[in-house]
């Protein structure tokens, strides 16, 4: 089994700079908006929108393959959240209320996958734009209220991480102060941790007793 992890943010706040202490051989990153990471780094993101085409596969299925034969334990999905608008986007034409429930079951399929089809040492994360919601509380970004009605992307996950800035310092925040969707399991962060997703990793390897 393995563990799929969360981690939610605005664009800037630091989601894909928290890779910046890794080097290529610790991690994957399949990047599916095709941007270049923010920081000098000998990794080379996967790129996954790209790919796609030249192979004729869906986003999915490609990104279940290179999960499956990557030899890292530790894989990032950055900005997951174009998963859901280029679905959309691909099925703009297409008319009914069946197709926010075809993208709902995509993104909910990858995540299953995440967990069932793969060995037991590895950690997937979703590096994801988050939003405000009528209420106020930040959750992960989808594609509208009627998607939202199929699918809670938050409650497929047991680590979701939501980075905040002040400018100067960038960090993860581990459990919900009441507006936002983050947690973790009991004992393994402190409420507020800096962004380094190499120490999370190690963390939480080392809480479920992982390789």
């Amino acid at each position: 089994m393995g563990v799929p992890v969360l981690i939610l943010g605005e664009s800037g706040s630091g989601k894909s700079a928290s890779l910046r202490n890794f080097n290529k051989n610790e991690v994957g990153v399949l990047n599916v908006a095709s941007k270049p990471l923010p920081f000098k780094t000998d990794i080379e993101p996967f790129n996954i929108n790209r790919k796609a085409k030249e192979k004729g596969v869906s986003r999915y299925e490609l990104i279940k393959s290179v999960i499956k034969k990557a030899k890292t334990k530790t894989l990032v999905i950055d900005d997951s959240q174009y998963l859901l608008a280029f679905d959309s986007f691909d099925k703009a034409k297409e008319t009914g209320y069946g197709k926010f429930t075809t993208m709902a079951v995509n993104f909910e399929k990858l995540i299953e996958f995440c967990i069932d089809d793969i060995e037991d040492d590895k950690i997937i994360y979703f590096l994801h734009h988050c939003e405000t919601n009528d209420t106020g509380k930040i959750k992960a970004k989808t594609i509208g209220k009627m998607l939202d009605s199929q699918l809670t992307v938050e409650g497929l996950f047991s680590i979701v991480l939501f980075c905040q800035t002040d400018g100067r310092v960038h960090e993860f925040v581990t459990q919900s102060d009441g507006f936002t969707t983050a947690k973790s399991p009991m004992g393994m962060f402190e409420n507020k941790i800096d962004n380094d997703l190499k120490m999370v990793d190690k963390t939480i390897r080392e809480y479920y007793n992982m390789k």
